[in-house]
Order: C-alpha cells, then sequence, then structure tokens
C-alpha cells in the first residue's frame, strides 16, 4: 500500500488481520533496524556453551511491514526468502514458516525525504501494489464523524478462520480458465516486455523492463480469485481487467 502519510494504511492492514483468527506481528521498519531484528538471530547460552536460536517476529501469520521503505535495502531484504519459499535461515537451520502466511507493507512515495526505493527484487514479490489517494469530501466527512473523539476506539472481532481461508484456496485453484484467458494473460505480459509485436510501438521508448513471469502467474490467481468473489465458476477478460493494474504498476519499469 503506497500513498501520503496520513491515509489509515496501517490501519487497514491492523483491520485486516484483526478480522482473521490468526497471528499478526508489525514491523516499524527504521534507519536503524536490522536483518536481525526482522528473522532473528542466534543467542549465546552461557549455561549451555551453544547458540540457541532466538525466532523473529517474521514467524507469524500476518506480518505488517510499516513503512518499509524507511529502512535501507539490506534490511529490505530480509523478507526476501520468507516472501517467496515461505521459509526462513537463522545460521544453519532452515525452518517452514506458517500457513497461510501473507507480508503486507506500507510505504511512503519514493520522493519523501528519508526514504529508500526497494530493490527490484523484493518489490517483484509482493503480489499487489495498491495505490492511495486522499478521500474525497463525503469519504472525510464519515472519517471525521468517527474519528473525532481522544478516546475512539475500532471495535473488531475476527469473522474468518485460517481453516476457512485454507478451504476457500482450494476452492480457488478448481475455477476454470479457458486456453485462450491464458493465452490473454500471457500476451498481456509479453506486451510489456516487445511492444512492437503487439502493435504498441510508441511503448518502445517508455519502457526499459517489461513485467517478470511472476506477473503472469499472480495474474492467473488474482483472476481466479476475483472470479470466486463474484460468485464464478470460471474466468472471464473482466476478471483479469479488475486486478491487472495493482499487478503490474510495480513491476514495469518506465
Amino acid at each position: 500500500l503506497e500513498g501520503v502519510p496520513g491515509l489509515a494504511k496501517t490501519l487497514t492492514i491492523k483491520t485486516l488481520a484483526q478480522l482473521i483468527n490468526t497471528d499478526f506481528q508489525r514491523i516499524q521498519f527504521t534507519p536503524d533496524l536490522l536483518p536481525a531484528d526482522i528473522i532473528g538471530t542466534l543467542i549465546f547460552n552461557p549455561k549451555k556453551s551453544d547458540f540457541e536460536i532466538k525466532k523473529g517476529p517474521i514467524f507469524s501469520n500476518i506480518i505488517l511491514a510499516d513503512e518499509i521503505n524507511r529502512s535501507p535495502a539490506k534490511v529490505q531484504s530480509a523478507l526476501l526468502e520468507a516472501m517467496q519459499e515461505r521459509q526462513i535461515t537463522i545460521g544453519d537451520k532452515t525452518f517452514s514458516l506458517d500457513n497461510p502466511f501473507l507480508v503486507m507493507a506500507t510505504q511512503n512515495p519514493i520522493e519523501q525525504e528519508g526514504t529508500y526505493p526497494l530493490p527490484e527484487a523484493q518489490v517483484d514479490r509482493f503480489m499487489f501494489k495498491i495505490n492511495l489517494d486522499y478521500p474525497n469530501f463525503n469519504e472525510e466527512l464519515e472519517i471525521l464523524k468517527k474519528m473525532d473523539k481522544i478516546e475512539s476506539k475500532i471495535n473488531i472481532k475476527p469473522i474468518i478462520s485460517i481453516d476457512q481461508i485454507i478451504e476457500a484456496r482450494k476452492v480457488v485453484d478448481q475455477i476454470y480458465i479457458s486456453d485462450n484467458i491464458y493465452e490473454y494473460i500471457v500476451s498481456l505480459v509479453m506486451s510489456t516486455r516487445k511492444p512492437e509485436e503487439y502493435n504498441l510501438k510508441d511503448l518502445n521508448t517508455l519502457i526499459t523492463y517489461g513485467a517478470s513471469p511472476r506477473a503472469t502467474i499472480f495474474l492467473s490467481r488474482a483472476a481466479k480469485s476475483n472470479a470466486f468473489l463474484n460468485k464464478r465458476e470460471f474466468v472471464i477478460p473482466e476478471d483479469v481487467r479488475s486486478v491487472g493494474k495493482s499487478i503490474l504498476r510495480h513491476r514495469i519499469i518506465l
């Protein structure tokens, strides 16, 4: 989630985590944060004369990397193994992470003071990039009426369990995608790499690098999920278009 300060990015993710009956950890990214503060480290136990593993906050179901671009690349990269392989290596031991495992991050626009651009490899591991804008007049009026008290509290109770999420995933996997929709998805991604082959010659000078194969895979998965949310057992082109911008915007380098 990217947007200027004050748009409730952190509140949005915390609220989502509270709606799911699961473990949640918030990691506040700062310039002095270390990789070990996220994944954990080895600590020497003088009584046993041996090193013990102290697990970090990443060992949870939902992780909020708050203001992820406030820390340098070394710290940001500590999430790479976890996000791609769902595992963490500390010393010579590798640990599998819980299922489901989800990393959600917030960041202020890159141009703001005291921020570090995320490495391309890191950005590519995020399925979606959602841009947040200011609320309109009526939305801000509603926010004001709900939040103008000093002791404003939002009481949220879990409405879904981990088992229900895992069952829903199984249903999403069974949703049908026809060959022409598969070809549509691949053509969309390929056109960001070789625009001239898709009669988009004007884009040649505007795109440095196109979307990665992860974009192809995530477009398919997200389209299935969108069909599921719309109570359909098959994918239509509109499912792909509805998620396309959020999946492609951070993978195309202009």
